[in-house]
């Protein structure tokens, strides 16, 4: 494949909001799941529930051509000569369309469940992101693929569920760490890491832990008793990473998820203050409080030092005037947001559009914040006629969208944005209208629901921020702010009968395995939701309608993709179910979920620090979990204490709780491992 460099076509004015300046290294007009070519006359969007990707005219907001890919498409990258890449994140390759064609051109294979995707400078070398590697679910890797053969350059391990990639100055790249929030920096040009992790954790909770200037890992929670000090956050979420346009920032989305402990009462959002019958602390994505989740953007320099020094004080602009406020605020309750998805920047790299797939819009954030956004006042040089920060908070605009946005486009001529809206397979055109404000100006539905209706309609429920059945819109959280993408976020929510890590939900065959939570207490589905809902997240009430509907939906849920259960040996395998056997892992790992729906205490119960488990509530154990998955599920136990599942096995041999583990050599351990992997 050859590939054409054409140049940068850039227009004055995105949307109205100021003066284009031509852009110089980095920047990014589209993430995620669409993409507009460099005329802006046709969208890619890769629609994931029909296997394909949808051609649209955007003079006409019409489909001209459905495209079929791999299996579930997710990411679109178009290159310079209008060559379009896509991840099929369930079918391990990435799919090659040309512009004009009305079938793929080409498929290349990569590693497991790739999902970002990056293009040199030249056009030469395409990068891949998979989330782990194709003989292991410890790691994910980053693979380069010449254009010109497609073939495969070379491979490196990254960390553990990488996510998304941006490229800097030619010879180098910031991935980023889905799940364990953080960024990484490789040196393209020798395959190495150039910094493995950064101390975001610790920058984000200096008054939390009392920092002097210096810097500490994660380590036990702060947790605010209501009132009582300052909880500390964990970044996750970590879906889209894009660069500057000068490259000398990154900007990254993300959900901080508090370490306070969560009280297990109903949430009154009427009053926002720290107070114990709060269950959600206050709002997130609205006004500002100790949330439990809140979306936020974090600024990273090219030398991956993060810049977040105002995240402890809402609203504040820090003390770096060149860069956007962490943390994403409106001062409106009722309209929050929530699951910050995609990300761009509009041709004059003065603002940042970011798609929020569970609240249902796209939030406008400066990039300066050379005025406080609190204070409401014209920002000379990018402030468009209605003037700055107008909804309060730090977000300039706010765009109600289709249902789930899940990426976000910017014309190269600065007139208009599109997101692509995958639950309802639409695509919203975002303009200035009267009045200086963007709008809505159309969502126009592209395909048909193919999932049967009760999938569709669970699917709705469980990633909606905005549905007053499901949720207050004041706590601004959903199902899928935990649960991320059905699967799980890897944190520890601390409440107040204990540590709960999220378990995944995907492919477990969620409803053959009551009673649900780690402890046990609901009987149901039914029971489990009525609490959750209208106890935690503030809303109406659950039916038996919608029960079913989201049962549908969490049994539909496909198992992540796992490359040991394609590279482990048919021997190992049995070795490995052996140990398992031998270990009497079985008794309580049993049947098709691959466990009993029963109690147990296998010696993990926490008995000390801020953060323990109501043993008075734990008479039997805990609820055994199902291992179905478990590779992809790190970190493990109900206190997310172990990081590994070796670590597990060896930490608890000596006391034979956890299973027989003592009557195993080390080669049986390793032998287990690899089995439990393939699971």
């Amino acid at each position: 494949m050859k590939t054409r460099i054409f140049g940068a076509v850039v227009a004055a004015g995105l949307l109205g909001l100021g003066c284009a300046a031509p852009p110089t290294s980095g920047g990014s007009s589209a993430n995620g799941s669409i993409a507009v070519t460099h005329d802006d006359a046709l969208l890619y969007a890769a629609d994931s529930d029909l296997d394909a990707v949808l051609v649209i005219d955007t003079r006409h907001d019409t489909r001209l051509a459905t495209i079929p890919v791999g299996k579930q498409p997710e990411k679109v990258l178009i290159g310079p000569d209008d060559t379009v890449f896509v991840t099929n994140r369930m079918g391990r390759s990435v799919s090659v369309l040309r512009r004009g064609d009305s079938a793929e051109s080409a498929r290349i294979e990569v590693g497991v469940e790739p999902v970002g995707l990056a293009l040199s400078a030249n056009g030469k070398t395409l990068y891949v992101v998979n989330s782990t590697a194709r003989t292991d679910t410890e790691y994910g890797t980053l693979m380069a693929v010449d254009t010109a053969t497609l073939e495969q350059k070379w491979e490196m391990p990254i960390g553990p569920e990488p996510r998304s990639i941006a490229l800097l100055d030619g010879d180098r790249a910031a991935i980023t760490l889905y799940k364990g929030g953080d960024l990484v920096l490789v040196d393209l040009n020798k395959q190495v890491p150039l910094k493995g992790g950064t101390d975001l954790y610790a920058q984000l909770n200096r008054t939390a832990l009392g920092l002097n200037g210096s810097s500490v890992g994660p380590g036990s929670p702060v947790p605010d008793v209501f009132g009582n000090g300052i909880a500390t956050v964990k970044p996750h979420a970590m879906e889209a990473v894009i660069p500057s346009q000068d490259g000398r920032q990154l900007f990254v989305p993300a959900l901080l998820g508090s370490d306070q402990i969560l009280q297990t009462r109903k949430v009154d959002v009427a009053n926002p203050s720290p107070d114990p019958t709060i269950a959600s602390g206050g709002y997130s994505g609205g006004t500002c409080g100790t949330a439990v989740a809140t979306p936020a953007l974090i600024t990273f320099d090219a030398d991956g030092t993060p810049q977040v020094d105002d995240a402890q004080a809402c609203g504040s602009t820090g003390t770096d005037p060149t860069r956007p406020p962490t943390l994403i605020t409106t001062n409106m309750p009722g309209t929050p947001i929530q699951g910050p998805t995609a990300i761009s920047l509009d041709p004059t790299g003065n603002f940042i559009f970011i798609a929020n797939r569970s609240s249902n819009n796209v939030a406008v954030v400066p990039v300066s914040t050379r005025e406080s956004p609190q204070g409401g006042k014209p920002v000379p040089g990018i402030d468009g006629p209605a003037g700055a920060f107008a909804l309060g908070g730090t977000v300039h605009d706010l765009v109600a969208v289709g249902s789930s946005p899940t990426g976000i486009a910017v014309s190269h001529d600065g007139k208009r944005a599109w997101t692509w809206n995958a639950f309802d397979h639409s695509v919203t055109r975002i303009e200035q209208t009267a009045g200086g404000r963007l709008s809505n100006v159309a969502t126009t539905r592209m395909a048909d629901d193919v999932l049967p209706a009760d999938v569709v309609a669970g699917r709705k429920l469980f990633f909606s921020a905005v549905d007053v059945r499901m949720n207050n819109p004041g706590t601004g959280i959903s199902c899928a702010t935990c649960h991320l993408e059905g699967r799980e976020d890897g944190h520890v929510w601390n409440f107040s009968d204990g540590p709960r890590q999220t378990p995944s939900l995907a492919g477990r065959q969620l409803l053959k395995t009551p009673p649900f939570h780690w402890s046990g207490e609901f009987p149901d589905l039914m029971a489990f939701m009525s609490h959750t809902v209208t106890e935690r997240m503030g809303g109406t009430g659950v039916t038996p309608e919608m029960e079913l509907q989201v049962g549908a939906y969490l049994m539909s849920l496909p198992a992540p993709d796992n490359g040991a259960r394609t590279s482990t040996s048919a021997e190992v395998v049995a070795r490995g179910r052996a140990a398992f056997e031998k270990a009497g892992c079985q008794q309580c790992h049993t049947g098709e979920a691959l466990t009993d729906n029963g109690f147990a205490n296998v010696g993990t119960l926490v008995s000390s620090g801020a953060v323990r488990d109501d043993v008075a509530f734990l008479p039997k154990g805990l609820n055994t979990p199902s291992l179905l998955g478990i590779g992809r599920t790190a970190p493990y136990l109900h206190d997310g204490s172990m990081p590994t599942l070796k670590a597990r096995i060896v930490s608890g041999r000596a006391n034979d709780l956890h299973g027989h583990t003592s009557l195993l050599s080390d080669a049986e351990v390793d032998d287990l491992v690899s089995y439990l992997k393939t699971l």
